[in-house]
């Protein structure tokens, strides 16, 4: 029953948008010069609140794109696709855990809790509902949810989401999720096409969506200076992997193996952000002590 429940609240993608939201707060307490052990109680409701909401959000999405799923490899095997949870069965548990963790932000912060209604409402009704069966630019519209992770968690601890660090975190998040998610597109471009998904290189091609992925690489090279007041050190970082991402890019382009070329870049992608959110997390912590 526990494999169940992970796979219909999507525990791999909880997984990675916890550590985005962790950077978020803990970025947050090292701006504002606030000890660990003063916002525990924040630092424990945003986590749980955040599991929740992005798990609700991930049953929603499943429920609705049953249809697609049973096309899908990868997807087929869902348990809103088997029948193991049926549609009022999903509605059921997403209602509840969405509620519970909106709560659980609302008691850290409401504008945390705001935020994550935020991130779950463009997950499922202008994402999944409106974009991703109708146009190629369904994959901007997702990155904003899943932007709102580290917003989240900055929020939990202090409101001032307009703050530099905060922004720096939120661009970060919406440029990287781009060429991460064209890459998963050409590696599952026959599956979206039978589905009748538009991604990208499904309607434009491999060739317009090698462009626009290198667009982004250069621009989240330029989002390196975004962390430059915060940390130069995690600036330059950012700036040698997203530039050793661009050239893996164009060099992988180049030899005209699409499918082994769009695995490397996805797990790239995967090594980029892991390793700049580890670092943030670990200075914003690691710092104050020294």
């Amino acid at each position: 029953m526990t494999k169940v429940l992970f796979e219909s609240i999507k525990i791999g993608i909880i997984k990675s948008n916890l550590i985005a939201m962790i950077a978020g707060l803990s970025m947050a307490m090292f701006v504002h010069k606030i000890p660990f052990f003063d916002k525990i109680g924040n630092m424990t409701l945003a986590l749980i609140g955040t599991v929740f909401v992005i798990g609700a959000a991930g049953i929603f999405n499943n429920l609705y794109d049953r249809d697609i799923d049973t096309i899908m490899e990868r997807t087929k095997n869902r348990p809103t696709v088997s029948g193991i949870i049926d549609v009022w069965s999903g509605l059921f548990i997403g209602g509840w855990i969405a509620v519970g963790g909106l709560i659980a932000l609302y008691i850290a912060s409401p504008l945390s809790a705001f935020l994550g209604f935020l991130g779950l409402f463009i997950y499922v009704v202008p994402y999944t509902i409106w974009t991703k069966r109708r146009t190629i630019y369904n994959t901007e519209v997702g990155s904003l949810s899943g932007a709102m992770p580290p917003l989240i968690g900055w929020a939990a601890i202090s409101p001032d989401i307009l703050h530099p660090g905060a922004i720096a975190l939120f661009v970060l998040m919406v440029i990287w999720q781009m060429p991460h998610f064209y890459a998963i597109g050409i590696r599952r471009m026959e599956e979206y096409r039978a589905a009748n998904i538009p991604m990208l290189p499904v309607v434009k091609g491999i060739r317009r969506t090698y462009v626009q992925m290198n667009a982004y690489l250069v621009a989240l090279f330029l989002s390196s200076f975004l962390f430059w007041s915060f940390n130069p050190y995690i600036a330059v970082v950012n700036a040698i992997l997203s530039l050793g991402w661009l050239i893996l890019s164009i060099n992988g382009y180049r030899r005209k193996q699409e499918d082994k070329w769009a695995r490397s870049m996805f797990i790239f992608s995967l090594n980029h952000i892991t390793v700049l959110l580890v670092m943030i997390v670990g200075y914003s912590i690691g710092a104050p002590l020294f």
